[in-house]
């Protein structure tokens, strides 16, 4: 049974992530479809807030906003996109490879699928780089990054079929 991942199962995923944990760990996704269809787009909205925001109102680090080229900015968002595309990719195979050890589930679709899941909160948070003003951003995404990793406690068990106790110790050495 393939899932599939859109929009309304981004909202799912903030609001039920119950219910998205369930019905991901009745199917088997495939790791392109997981990869293609959702990732690679939420992974796009962090560096697109990113770079609409330094061109309207430039960073904020102290009282004067700091604004850079179009290329600088293109180059700097082109390395966060890359950046979070490797994160999401090394959590997921580091997921996989660690699923032998607490008698998880080995499926890679499964891993990106949980990763993916994990991070949305994340990318939709990222919002708040449209006004990039560093203390703002902080204020925003350490709860949103909490979030993140509520929802891989809570997740990883269920996802990738291992009990509670070994779930909460890999997704404990995933966070570290």
């Amino acid at each position: 049974m393939p899932v599939k991942f859109s929009i309304t199962s981004l909202i799912k995923v903030l609001f039920r992530p119950r219910a998205v944990f369930e019905a991901l760990a009745a199917a088997e996704p495939s790791a392109p479809s997981v990869f293609f269809g959702f990732a690679l787009w939420l992974g796009l909205l962090p560096p697109l807030f990113a770079y609409f925001g330094t061109m309207q109102f430039g960073w904020r680090l102290g009282v004067e906003p700091v604004f850079l080229p179009r290329a600088t900015v293109l180059a700097i968002c082109g390395a966060y996109f890359v950046a979070l595309l490797f994160g999401f990719l090394s959590g997921a195979v580091v997921a996989r490879w660690m699923a032998i050890t607490y008698d998880a589930s080995q499926s890679l679709g499964r891993c990106l699928a949980l990763m993916a899941i994990v991070g949305a909160p994340l990318a939709v948070g990222s919002v708040v780089h449209l006004y990039p003003h560093a203390f703002f951003n902080v204020l925003v995404l350490v709860p949103v990054l909490i979030w993140c990793m509520y929802l891989l406690y809570r997740g990883l068990p269920v996802v990738l079929g291992t009990g509670p106790n070994r779930g909460m110790l890999m997704a404990s050495a995933l966070i570290a």
